[in-house]
């Protein structure tokens, strides 16, 4: 060998940055993305351990319905959501999320929405309890939005249920 690495021996770097401003300026926004930044953000140190703690799972997807409010739709709705963990849903709808849709699907709801992987927790002791339903949160272009609404809304839910951590498991 010369020494030299075959260019297809090595994966070039995906420009996440980039993508994302490309991706937001072919959807029609006339202002380039800005990523969010939090020097102060509120995050915490647990107030007891795991094993007592009450987890609610966060996902980006949408519950799925039809134009009139039916199981089976292809519209997804632009605000915070809540529905029960039992029984965990068997679909959602993500096709308006930025995922690889040539490398992978979403047809495995527990790989972005975990329900039965933290129940299975709970039973060992990892986990104090699962909270008896989850959240949406859509992803918006909008911080002010997501800061002012979103945000504010899901830790009002969030206090609802009792919980003490919130897991984010975005898609």
């Amino acid at each position: 060998m010369s020494g030299r690495a075959s260019a297809t021996t090595h994966r070039s770097f995906v420009s996440y940055i980039d993508r994302t401003r490309e991706f937001y300026a072919a959807q029609g926004y006339d202002r380039p993305y800005r990523w969010s930044r939090h020097a102060d953000a509120p995050l915490a140190s647990l107030t007891r351990p795991l094993a007592e703690s009450r987890i609610a799972l966060v996902t980006t997807a949408s519950p799925w319905r039809d134009a009139r409010g039916k199981p089976g739709s292809l519209r997804a709705d632009k605000q915070v959501w809540s529905a029960p963990i039992d029984p965990p849903p068997t679909r959602l709808y993500t096709d308006d999320l930025s995922w690889d849709k040539e490398a992978t699907h979403t047809e495995d709801v527990e790989s972005f929405l975990p329900i039965a992987a933290v129940q299975a927790l709970v039973r060992t002791g990892r986990v104090g309890a699962l909270a008896p339903r989850f959240h949406g949160v859509p992803t918006d272009y909008s911080q002010r939005r997501t800061i002012e609404q979103d945000a504010p809304e899901l830790l009002r839910r969030c206090h609802e249920d009792e919980v003490d951590i919130a897991l984010l498991v975005p898609l």
